[in-house]
């Protein structure tokens, strides 16, 4: 059984930035993260390890000290909520985060009406639309066909969503109001493209494909629907000892890629174990 590995995989800068940022700061005072600093339960444990605490809301925030936003982002609100009961904010948002956001502010400053492409009560999106006085957020056809018209329609996306649904989403806005104006800025982050498209050239070329990552992990989800529209047989793994040989059977080649929160030691771990199972495979043959 052979191995390919995708071109693109695995966690992104912005999620390596916010980790390290948070280690360094656990190491000289206490330290609470405001919701999961990402969603990868290894990655949330090695956290836990270094003392750093998590919370839900700035309510519950018991350290004392410095309150971190998670990657994801949060919204103004949220941050003078976190102010309010006497934390000091550390932000970890994501570079290309923080350019949705400001896209989004771009067209509600110029008179667009904001629609944002991804999932409604999703952390990030939240911290999009937390601050704007009116909005939707539509992810399916259903969901955008329910808009009611506006002279000028203002269009961003979730970072982590695939690049042909946006597109798709937003000719379909342009169809269904075709007297309307649409202005669509691209949000969708490099690194989440690149694994998209990394995804779909590993999944053609296999007979089984492993996507690596958390069960909450937005990107890792949209990872594994992206490979099984192109390979019969994806499976969604937190770790290795998710991996099931049977899986496996009659298969020559297997695909491994992973989501933005996924570690290295993680796949590693994974593509260890499917060597293990190929050679015992071959020896019981």
């Amino acid at each position: 059984m052979k191995i390919l590995r995708a071109t693109h995989l695995g966690m992104c800068f912005g999620v390596r930035d916010a980790i390290a940022l948070a280690v360094d700061h656990a190491q000289r005072e206490p330290l609470t993260i405001l919701g999961d600093l990402v969603h990868n339960e290894t990655v949330l444990a090695s956290l836990r390890g270094h003392g750093i605490r998590f919370a839900a809301v700035p309510d519950t925030a018991t350290t004392g000290g410095p309150v971190m936003i998670t990657a994801h982002g949060a919204s103004e609100a949220m941050m003078r909520r976190v102010r309010a009961h006497g934390h000091e904010v550390i932000e970890a948002t994501c570079p290309l985060v923080r350019f949705a956001h400001r896209a989004v502010a771009t067209l509600v400053r110029d008179g667009f009406h904001p629609v944002i492409i991804g999932q409604r009560n999703h952390v990030e999106v939240r911290g999009i639309t937390e601050d704007l006085a009116e909005f939707d957020v539509v992810l399916t056809d259903d969901d955008l066909d329910a808009l009611r018209e506006r002279p000028r329609f203002g269009v961003a996306a979730q970072t982590t969503q695939p690049i042909e649904r946006v597109r798709h989403l937003v000719e379909r806005l342009r169809r269904r109001f075709p007297n309307s104006e649409v202005r669509y800025l691209d949000t969708v982050c490099q690194p989440t493209k690149q694994r998209q498209s990394a995804a779909v050239a590993l999944a053609q070329q296999c007979d089984v494909v492993v996507v690596i990552g958390g069960a909450h992990s937005n990107n890792t989800r949209e990872l594994v629907e992206t490979c099984r529209r192109q390979c019969p047989r994806v499976f969604h793994v937190q770790t290795a000892d998710d991996l099931c040989p049977e899986w496996f059977a009659d298969s020559e080649t297997v695909g491994v890629t992973a989501g933005t929160s996924t570690p290295d030691s993680t796949i590693q771990a994974v593509e260890t174990r499917l060597a293990a199972m190929t050679c015992h495979a071959e020896m019981a043959a």
